[in-house]
């Protein structure tokens, strides 16, 4: 169905930082899938422990042990607050599952407890669930009635959040940092507010970090930067480098919530995708790691900063954390991401007019120069 407006771009082959198409032509790629393939593409360990894994045994269903979902498990909860986890197939099926927990929490406390505060120019998926939560109409206009009791507040304003909270909430769902609203970073005080207001009516605080999970803004997890705990957060897109993944990671009061046949998944933490999830985590949680991560995204924003400057006419500012970073263009950017492409060049363009940077986490200095240069070249072509 034709659900995407594609480019007209077949890759065939991808390594690191770099992908080919059916010609032969080579492209940079400082998108990653979408932020997705933080080890880049065909990384040496996960595709050795995908192949390895297919050749053993894929699938079972969830009425059995899965031996590298409980490692998987115990790496995510080592490396973060998390107590237990949750496994699915993707970040909206996780924000789902977060969304069924809250409710059940709430709800098991008094039945009026139920409603749920989400935030605007937010994006959490797109099942129905999701959308009803994902605070920008072109998402879920024409699909009849949303999730009821859900309630929108202003990001980074917490005194929207004040207006709309009461003992009826059952959760808060906030991404650390906006990815599909443009990238939009929270303010550290405006994360620790939510989480007292969380507490005063206890109510479960979730923070979706589908896109910002996983090493991407130079912390395993990007509330790590706040110095603030939620009782839930969802994971997805990197923690599979490419083979499809979520997780739902809970502690305390939120951990034990979902009980058998509460909630389940058929295909979720099977072995194929918990398998690979365990070679990116251990990589990725590395000390070092994350620190080239934060120096290279630091790197980037520099060199965009500078292209601010030469083309004052063209882009505002730029921001983000880590190799989460966002060119906030003058006017609609599509044409630039049509044309970068052209010059072999992989970006994309978010909330209309935000030119977004998420390569791999492994791209080098030199590549991040290369792709400022052809940055430069398609902006003076047009």
């Amino acid at each position: 169905m034709k659900t995407y407006n594609r480019y007209p771009v077949s890759f065939v082959k991808g390594k690191g930082c770099r992908l080919y198409d059916e010609n032969g032509k080579e492209y940079l790629d400082m998108l990653a899938g979408i932020a997705v393939c933080n080890l880049g593409h065909c990384h040496e360990k996960v595709s050795k422990a995908i192949c390895e894994q297919a050749q053993t045994l894929i699938h079972t269903s969830n009425l059995f042990h899965i031996k590298p979902q409980a490692e998987l498990a115990e790496l995510l909860c080592k490396n973060s607050f998390g107590e237990k986890v949750f496994f699915c197939n993707s970040g909206a099926e996780a924000n789902e599952g977060a969304i069924k927990l809250a409710r059940r929490y709430g709800t098991e406390k008094d039945p009026e407890k139920f409603e749920i505060i989400a935030f605007r120019q937010s994006f959490h998926g797109r099942t129905m669930a999701a959308v009803s939560i994902t605070g920008q109409g072109k998402y879920n206009e024409g699909f009849g009635p949303m999730l009821q009791g859900v309630h929108f507040a202003e990001f980074n304003n917490i005194n929207s959040v004040k207006e709309l909270i009461s003992e009826k909430t059952a959760g808060i769902i906030v991404e650390p940092i906006q990815g599909e609203g443009g990238i939009v970073p929270a303010e550290k005080e405006f994360l620790q507010e939510l989480r007292n207001l969380a507490d005063e009516i206890d109510a479960i605080l979730i923070f979706d970090e589908v896109q910002t999970g996983v090493g991407r803004t130079g912390k395993l997890f990007a509330y790590q930067h706040y110095g603030v705990e939620p009782d839930v957060m969802t994971l997805a897109k990197a923690l599979g480098n490419g083979v499809p993944i979520g997780a739902i990671v809970a502690k305390g009061k939120a951990a034990d919530v979902l009980k058998p046949g509460l909630h389940a998944s058929t295909f979720g933490g099977n072995f194929l995708a918990t398998r690979a999830g365990v070679e990116v985590i251990k990589e990725i949680s590395k000390p070092e790691f994350l620190k080239s991560v934060e120096e290279k995204g630091t790197y980037l924003k520099e060199k965009l900063q500078s292209l601010i400057e030469q083309f004052p006419e063209k882009f505002v500012s730029v921001r983000g954390k880590g190799l989460m970073i966002g060119l906030i263009c003058k006017e609609p950017c599509s044409k630039i991401v049509e044309k970068a492409l052209e010059n072999g060049l992989v970006i994309n363009c978010t909330a209309g007019n935000v030119l977004r940077f998420t390569p791999p986490l492994i791209i080098s200095k030199e590549e991040i120069d290369a792709g400022i240069e052809i940055l430069k070249k398609t902006l003076k072509e047009l």
